[in-house]
């Protein structure tokens, strides 16, 4: 424990002591009480929050519960009776030394009500909306504080301004909310919030609340639906019942739907941080505890959520200057790391840290930090797979995988989150002689977990790494934590003692003595019938480290493509993307957060985005568009083809009930298909 000295001392919000500065924030899919038709208890989540518990968490914040439900109209404070469910859960986390918040909030309701796409028709239409509105209640989520504002996941459709008596009910709904949550032993509420461009921060910025009313227009105005909720839970539930509030530091907003990346030069629309610095003194004075502190909005959504594409630590500069003019703990979220927030820590520059997906990754992280394991913490990749798979493009509404069985608060990389008993590591009783061919990422997997259930294995890699087209994907500078996972991988490989032949092509499965065969050969990239073609490179050429030239043309503009025009702007060149879609990235369950980002990132970098546009020809130094507004040529040094990749086993599917397809070989797909595909298989082994 000698290199996180700090993160493992004690620290204190209000009259709670909690045992370390850890704090697992709250994550959409991991409610212990849940109201999204009607408040219920989540018995799901039970195995999940005692392993948690187990492993060290200091403070546990579930994913937030809101006090009025997304459907149906269900407050949270008239069923008590999910609250004395949960009790003893509580009290069983509380023998292991953790303790408990609940993060309490308006929810859905507001500009950022998460509207999926089936139910744009419904809101356009006006009748349609009042028929149906009893069960989808759009005309009570698709609120804000005036009339007017643009929704988020369709600008197109706007809000309808609460009225004051529906504001006193929320702060109502909060209070009451918060008593249950007391009398339930939870040890303190934190309070969703001043935050990420919700309903209540809706309220704060002036570029979202027009309001001539006592919640509309000066400073004190409005921040007063903040206030107002705190100094009610004090009166409910006592002055020494702790409060901490999610707090987004600044929100980083150049427009609606448009957000500032890291390191641009912008004006900002919403909260900057001369406002900040008062409005966190006045919310402290007013009488919250703690503030749990990130930045962005919904219009910047990838500072709140940080995908893959944002630094490190990205929050910590803005916690670090809140904490300057503060009294209360401060805590820090966002792609925080152990080390940072260990130095942080120490140097008083804030009180603690906020942890989330990663614990969904890896639920030990802490014991084996503490025990001097690094090496064996499987890294969150902040891919968003699993965690937040919504998708979004122009005026789409919200684009969920509806082929994935989860979707939400699971992890890609790890199935056994909310699945423990599902998934838990038995020796089998008949154990087998299992071939595993082919070495990324599926094909580790399966040896992995085939290994710790007792079976003997042995994997054949082709090549001389293992990883398969994950190596190409990791590559770009950006993808750190891509490069441990590939370690972490290897390292297990190691660690237990799988029998490995790399540089060895299977060709015949009647070559290798086996009972089972498992087919994990990836796939192989697509083509295009296109005059020029052979002037292409593909994709994984290019991440494998194939030069090309000073301007650049992708040819695809899904996610692949459109990170490859970052990595090549990164690196001073000039990309173009052409894209057949009316917008870049258009699959579903690819997180807005992720794809928000990189269409901000194209923006700042100034790569030209050609939509719905084909290519004709490619030239040794020009490309021929068909666009919209007719033919166009380009000039162009290389171009790069991104069209997606086909299922490439080494055998087709066939009756032998030994022989397995897993991962894009069976069928072309992400991390969360393949690693979910691998745990499938191997339990049935």
């Amino acid at each position: 424990m000698t290199n996180y000295h700090s993160l493992f001392t004690p620290m204190k919000i209000g009259n709670c002591e909690i045992k370390n500065r850890v704090v697992i924030t709250a994550m959409e899919g991991t409610g212990i009480v849940e109201n999204m038709f009607g408040p219920k208890f989540n018995e799901k989540c039970r195995d999940y929050y005692i392993n948690l518990a187990k492993n060290d968490v200091g403070l546990l914040i579930p994913g937030m519960l809101p006090v009025y439900s997304m459907m149906m109209g269900k407050w949270t404070h008239k069923a008590p009776k999910e609250f004395e469910k949960a009790k003893p859960l509580i009290d069983e986390l509380h023998t292991y030394g953790a303790k408990v918040f609940f993060q309490i909030g308006a929810g859905f309701a507001g500009r950022n009500y998460t509207l999926v796409d089936k139910l744009i028709p419904v809101a356009e239409k006006k009748v349609l909306k009042k028929v149906l509105n009893p069960i989808v209640h759009l005309n009570e989520m698709m609120v804000g504080p005036d009339d007017g504002t643009p929704m988020v996941w369709a600008p197109q459709l706007k809000t309808r301004g609460l009225t004051t008596e529906e504001i006193k009910a929320y702060v109502e709904g909060y209070a009451k909310t918060a008593k249950l949550c007391k009398d339930a032993g939870v040890d303190g509420v934190e309070v969703h919030a001043v935050h990420e461009g919700y309903l209540m921060d809706q309220f704060t910025t002036e570029y979202t609340n027009h309001r001539t009313d006592e919640y509309g227009g000066s400073f004190e105005n409005r921040y007063r639906f903040a206030t107002e909720v705190i100094k009610a839970i004090k009166k409910e539930c006592g002055e020494d019942y702790p409060v901490m509030l999610r707090y987004s530091v600044t929100s980083k907003v150049i427009d609606f739907n448009v957000g500032a990346v890291p390191g641009e030069d912008f004006i900002e629309k919403g909260r900057d941080m001369g406002e900040s610095i008062k409005a966190a003194k006045y919310l402290c004075e007013a009488g919250y505890d703690a503030l749990d502190c990130d930045n962005g909005t919904y219009d910047s959504w990838y500072w709140a959520h940080p995908p893959v594409y944002m630094p490190l630590n990205c929050n910590l500069k803005e916690a670090v200057e809140i904490k300057k003019h503060v009294d209360v703990p401060v805590i820090c979220a966002g792609k925080m790391q152990a080390d940072t927030a260990d130095k942080a820590i120490s140097c008083n520059e804030i009180d603690g840290v906020g942890i989330a997906r990663q614990f969904l990754c890896d639920p030990e992280y802490l014991t084996k930090l503490k025990e001097g394991r690094e090496q064996e913490i499987r890294p969150c990749i902040s891919c968003h797979n699993g965690c937040l798979p919504t998708g979004y493009y122009k005026n789409s509404g919200v684009l969920m995988d509806t082929s994935a069985k989860e979707t939400s608060g699971v992890c890609a990389l790890n199935p056994v989150t909310h699945h423990e008993k599902q998934y838990e590591i038995k020796k089998t009783d008949s154990p087998k002689k299992i071939a595993v061919i082919g070495g990324g990422i599926g094909g580790m997997e399966v040896a992995r977990l085939c290994t710790m259930r007792g079976h003997s294995v042995e994997l054949y890699e082709k090549t001389d790494k293992l990883g398969g087209v994950f190596v190409a994907a990791a590559a770009p500078s950006f993808k750190e934590k891509d490069k441990q996972l590939l370690a972490w991988y290897e390292n297990e490989m190691k660690r237990l003692e799988i029998a490995i032949h790399m540089n060895t092509e299977v060709k015949d499965l009647k070559d290798i003595e086996a009972d089972e065969y498992v087919i994990a050969t990836g796939a192989k990239a697509k083509t295009l019938p296109i005059k020029g073609i052979e002037h292409a490179i593909d994709a994984i050429d290019y991440l494998s480290g194939k030069e090309v030239g000073e301007n650049v043309a992708i040819i695809g503009g899904g996610l692949t493509g459109c990170e490859i025009a970052y990595d090549l702007a990164l690196k001073g060149k000039k990309p173009l993307i052409v894209e057949m879609e009316k917008d870049v990235i258009t699959a579903p369950g690819i997180c807005m957060a992720n794809s928000q980002m990189l269409r901000d990132l194209l923006r700042f970098y100034k790569v030209p985005v050609y939509l719905e546009s084909t290519v004709k020809e490619i030239g040794k130094d020009s490309l021929i568009i068909t666009t919209p507004d007719g033919e166009k040529e380009v000039p162009i040094d290389s171009t790069i083809l991104s069209v997606g990749y086909t299922p490439s086993p080494l055998v087709t599917e066939d009756k032998n009930p030994n022989i397995h397809i897993i991962g894009d070989a069976l069928k072309v797909g992400n991390l969360k298909t393949v690693i979910w595909g691998a745990y499938d298989l191997a339990f049935k082994l």
